[in-house]
């Protein structure tokens, strides 16, 4: 003989009172804007400092000539143009290709500035040839520089270095000894 045994009904839970409700799906939702709209947040915030960079090299880019700024930190260092502070009418312009970058910059400075400068760069003003211009026509060309101008005291030197160092054309214009135009142009072939 087989004896059934019943099974007692599970209690059915008290339905949940309206308060109770209300608070469960505040913190739901509060759950679904932490785990979804920070990090949408987040990256619609970082897509923007991204294309505004991307334009800012763009712009870059397309320019043409000397763009009248002072040229980033991380391109003085790469191309070893350290240029003294409290220069002025300072500007630069560079080109990139598969072989090699260029750095063309120009500022004006004080007698202890080109000092300063030229012993930065790893050379002296005992280096500077007075009545030499280092810098190429094409190079000039390139940015717009005249060297040809008749009743300036130009001297230049050539800074070489070992590959993937930048070499650095120095050409200065010491017509006024006491402000000095300086000119340079820095070839990197990395």
């Amino acid at each position: 003989m087989t004896t059934l045994t019943t099974r007692r009904p599970t209690p059915t839970p008290p339905p949940e009172e309206r308060r109770h409700m209300i608070l469960r799906r505040w913190i739901t939702a509060a759950v679904i804007v932490l785990l979804i709209g920070i990090p949408a947040g987040y990256l619609a915030i970082s897509a923007e400092q991204s294309r505004a960079s991307g334009r800012d090299k763009e712009a870059e880019s397309a320019a043409e000539g000397l763009r009248d700024f002072l040229p980033s930190l991380m391109k003085r260092r790469i191309f070893e143009v350290p240029i003294p502070e409290g220069s002025t009418r300072v500007a630069y312009f560079e080109t990139s290709n598969w072989k090699t970058s260029r750095l063309y910059v120009q500022f004006r400075t004080s007698s202890e500035g080109l000092d300063t400068f030229l012993k930065g760069v790893g050379t002296s003003r005992a280096a500077l040839e007075d009545g030499t211009v280092t810098i190429s026509e094409r190079d000039a060309g390139v940015v717009g520089w005249n060297f040809g101008l008749q009743g300036r005291a130009w001297a230049g030197t050539v800074h070489t270095q070992k590959d993937p160092r930048p070499s650095q054309d120095i050409t200065v214009d010491l017509t006024e000894p006491d402000r000095p135009w300086v000119y340079v142009v820095s070839t990197a072939n990395p």
